[in-house]
């Protein structure tokens, strides 16, 4: 956090200086005013009375700029702090790996960067200032009520002890119930983002009805959880104007008795109540501060948690030089599962050979994705090796690995904007070419997108190029364009074709067959149909 305001101590040292600045004339009025009354009120000092007056309300117009002053200043270092957040945030989900993404909803993400550090915003921008504020008037309220009279402010001061030791004891309940109620918010959010990316499949199957009851147990939840987050935030305020009330009693009760006994004057009697204002009315303010500050607290625990996460996909040290003759990727002794208890992969073993075509096939579930997903090391596996060209893919920098090896998914991701976004500016291809590249790739058809998708791997020019059902979902056509554009790589490139249909691999120079943790060269194409009927025939 505290790198988030190293950039903004001179706008917090000028917001501290007009709060202090505030504080010093709201915390010297009631002196003035107790003054005026015993000194020229009472002596029907006329001219004395409009005096004070005057100093009075130039006190409370210098005191009305400084406000604005810190308004303003701790506003703009508000937005800058969550801005830089939402930045470091952002900057962290993108250095982690494919795995954390698994295990953790888009939508509560979202809410992670959006609603959580919106609570930031609203606590730096609008609280901060106001919640020292009141501490600096609370604090001088106090010493002032004690400078007057050391027994009548303590007395003062009695009912504001107990509401510090309510409130200490509330903490964590408030705190509890706040972080519930953003971690609710982020479930609703991950509903609606599920909803909508799945919306096509939902009307096909006609399944509104199980969407809309799914979604109103989850925005149920969070309105009871939301609801007892704002019963937990607005406890205190009740029990601190309860306090305030009984000290003004008590200063009304027992000021008279000392005014009665000739100890105390009316104008200092006026100028206590007012101090006791000073000191209660903060703390009726704290009561909603210290429900946003416990709110922003929920939510910076929850964007900590994503902002301490590892990549554990590090580069490992080694050598930067391919090994001669080497294969292009090895599997050695490669076992892998999601989860610890769970193997998808178990003492995996093969070869595969620089300017080869190889087809790994087998039944759904089996392990083929994520077999290409070890290949391009998306996962790193629990147990043994994956060389590429020799070298374990664990020492190959990012960019680098990125550069050796392209992988082409059944659902094809472009990025948002034309065919250039995608093409030249990816893939350093500027004047290439002359047209249609300026089209938008939101209205393209899914065979369309994924020929996109194929000529930007292509052109990148991959040692190894994955194709994980590449060609499942669009039509034959449109696979003899894309078989085609395969054409235009170098003779060098290791082409692994991942696939359900077997007439999308019978060019392959081997074929594996992968299913329960195995991955077993195939031989011929009849060899691998025959494995896969059988495989059906005993599931």
């Amino acid at each position: 956090m505290n790198e988030l305001f190293a950039s903004e101590k001179a706008n917090l040292i000028r917001a501290s200086g007009a709060i202090l600045i505030t504080s010093l004339l709201n915390l010297g009025a009631p002196a003035v005013l107790a003054y005026a009354i015993d000194h020229s009120l009472a002596a029907d000092d006329f001219d004395g009375v409009l005096r004070f007056g005057g100093v009075l309300l130039a006190m409370f117009c210098v005191a009305f700029v400084t406000q604005y002053y810190q308004s303003l200043w701790m506003g703009s270092v508000g937005q800058r702090v969550v801005y830089r957040l939402r930045e470091q945030v952002f900057h962290k989900l993108q250095e982690l790996p494919v795995a954390y993404f698994q295990k953790h909803q888009t939508g509560d993400l979202i809410s992670r960067i959006n609603h959580d550090t919106s609570k930031l915003n609203e606590f730096f921008s609008q609280s901060l200032m106001r919640f020292v504020g009141s501490l600096v008037t609370m604090v001088g309220s106090a010493l002032f009520l004690l400078a007057f009279n050391f027994r009548l402010g303590a007395a003062a001061l009695a009912p504001a002890v107990v509401m510090g030791l309510i409130t200490s004891l509330l903490t964590p309940w408030i705190k509890a119930r706040n972080a519930t109620s953003l971690k609710s918010a982020g479930d609703v959010s991950a509903e609606i983002s599920e909803s909508l990316e799945n919306f096509k499949v939902v009307v096909a199957f006609d399944r509104r009805d199980y969407f809309r009851q799914h979604f109103d147990e989850v925005n149920r939840k969070n309105y009871s959880e939301s609801l007892s987050a704002g019963i937990a935030n607005g406890v205190l305020t009740p029990i601190f104007g309860l306090c305030a009330q009984v000290a003004q009693l008590i200063v009304l009760v027992y000021g008279l008795t000392l005014i009665g006994r000739g100890d105390f004057t009316l104008g200092f009697l006026i100028g206590y109540f007012v101090y006791v204002q000073r000191l209660y009315d903060p703390m009726r303010q704290l009561a909603a501060l210290w429900a946003t500050y416990q709110a922003a607290r929920a939510g910076y625990d929850r964007i900590s948690e994503v902002l301490h996460e590892t990549n554990d996909l590090v580069v490992l040290p080694g050598s930067a030089e391919a090994v001669a003759d080497a294969p292009r990727l090895e599997f050695r002794d490669v076992a892998f599962g999601y989860t610890r208890e769970s193997l998808v992969l178990r003492d995996v073993g093969f070869r595969l050979e620089a300017g080869k075509t190889y087809a790994f096939v087998g039944p759904t579930g089996g392990g083929k994705t994520t077999t290409a997903s070890l290949m391009a090391r998306l996962f790193d596996p629990n147990e043994g090796t994956v060389l590429l060209d020799g070298r374990d893919i664990r020492t190959y920098p990012a960019a680098e690995r990125s550069q050796k090896v392209g992988f082409i998914l059944q659902d094809p991701f472009l990025f948002s904007g034309t065919l250039r976004d995608n093409i030249e500016s990816l893939e350093g291809l500027d004047g290439m070419f002359e047209r249609g590249l300026d089209t938008p790739v939101e209205g393209l058809s899914l065979g369309q997108r994924q020929v996109v998708a194929f000529l930007r791997a292509i052109l990148r020019r991959p040692d190894l190029l994955i194709l994980d059902e590449a060609t499942a979902n669009i039509d034959t056509v449109t696979e003899k364009t894309l078989d085609h554009l395969l054409l235009r790589l170098p003779q060098s490139t290791t082409r692994v074709v991942i696939a359900h249909r077997f007439g999308t691999i019978e060019n392959a120079d081997e074929i594996f067959f992968v299913n329960a943790g195995r991955v077993e060269l195939a031989g011929s194409m009849q060899q691998a149909v025959t494995m896969l009927q059988s495989e059906q025939r005993h599931s």
